[in-house]
């Protein structure tokens, strides 16, 4: 399943973005070039955090990358192709999300540049659907399918449990069958009703039996970014780049909200005056805090715990 179908991709053109900065020799040296001015009480740096976090469906925590990132970028040229994954890497290192360091690994996250997102979209959709996250039926699915944004990305997640066994999460039939020899088992005049008990959407996991910590993780499978070349012809690579990363490496939910505290994300939400040109020191904090976590606890905790990691990190 690890691929993006290719008959979309053909549609492609390939389109600069924009050439990187040129004092930027690379990637890392960029990582905290950005300051942080605005108040960060407690109160300001919590709902920073909770506005990125999104649970997942069926553990109800924040998904990470719990095992090493393999990004590829299709649809441009080679040099900037390399530039984009780069990043991607370089900024996954430096935040302490795994990042797999072979050459040839199998891609789990896919940024496609595209001038047709839309028909990429039907194409995933029709022979990928997996790719597009969880969706409880067609209609969802559909909705996910759409394109709303110059950048978009979709989620794929997965539940591990206690022994480290891995199950993506989908509403399709992936439950188990077994017979009916237990309590639930009814007398009949041939003896036990042995008739098998169909549980089409169960899912099973080892847990601890904690309500705090529970021994079960919630991480990605595979993400898709999609980058719309039309709208975006122009654009400067590295605050691109940058964007592209925290959608790579965390499941954002409130893109269309000018954050409070300097942030990559508010370069793409409408009516905000306060773009960043990269990524800042409070997006940094943020997904350190989210690397750093202990991943099994319950979904408050992990909240409170990024929160408080962040501004530790931030100063205050």
């Amino acid at each position: 399943m690890q691929r993006v179908t290719p008959g979309a991709l053909l549609a492609s053109a390939w389109i600069l973005i924009g050439p990187p900065a040129a004092s930027a020799q690379g990637p890392s040296p960029r990582l905290e070039s950005i300051t942080v001015t605005a108040a960060k009480s407690r109160a300001t740096v919590e709902k920073f955090a909770k506005a990125f976090f999104t649970p997942t469906k069926l553990a109800e925590k924040i998904a990470r990358w719990e095992s090493g990132v393999c990004p590829v970028t299709i649809g441009q040229p080679p040099g900037v192709a390399s530039l984009v994954t780069d990043r991607v890497k370089d900024i996954a290192a430096s935040v302490g999300a795994p990042v797999n360091g072979n050459e040839a690994c199998t891609p789990n996250i896919q940024i496609v540049f595209t001038t047709t997102p839309q028909a990429l979209l039907d194409d995933v959709r029709a022979h990928d659907p997996d790719y597009l996250g969880y969706a409880e039926g067609s209609a969802a699915r559909e909705r996910l399918a759409t394109i709303t944004r110059p950048i978009q990305a979709w989620y794929s997640t997965e539940t591990i449990d206690l022994d480290g066994r891995r199950q993506v999460d989908s509403s399709r039939r992936l439950g188990i069958e077994m017979n009916n020899i237990t309590a639930f088992a009814m007398p009949s005049s041939m003896g036990v009703n042995r008739d098998p008990i169909s549980l089409p959407y169960a899912t099973y996991a080892k847990v601890t039996g904690n309500h705090i910590n529970n021994g079960v993780r919630s991480g990605f499978n595979h993400v898709l970014i999609v980058v719309d070349s039309s709208t975006l012809a122009g654009r400067g690579l590295n605050p691109l780049g940058d964007y592209i990363a925290m959608l790579a490496l965390t499941q954002l939910r409130s893109l269309d909200v000018c954050q409070q505290l300097p942030s990559i994300v508010n370069m793409m939400a409408p009516n905000c005056n306060q773009a960043m040109e990269g990524m800042t020191t409070a997006d940094l904090a943020y997904l350190r805090g989210l690397y750093t976590m202990d991943a099994d606890k319950d979904l408050l905790r992990q909240q409170n715990e990024v929160a408080d990691r962040m501004q530790e990190a931030l100063g205050r």
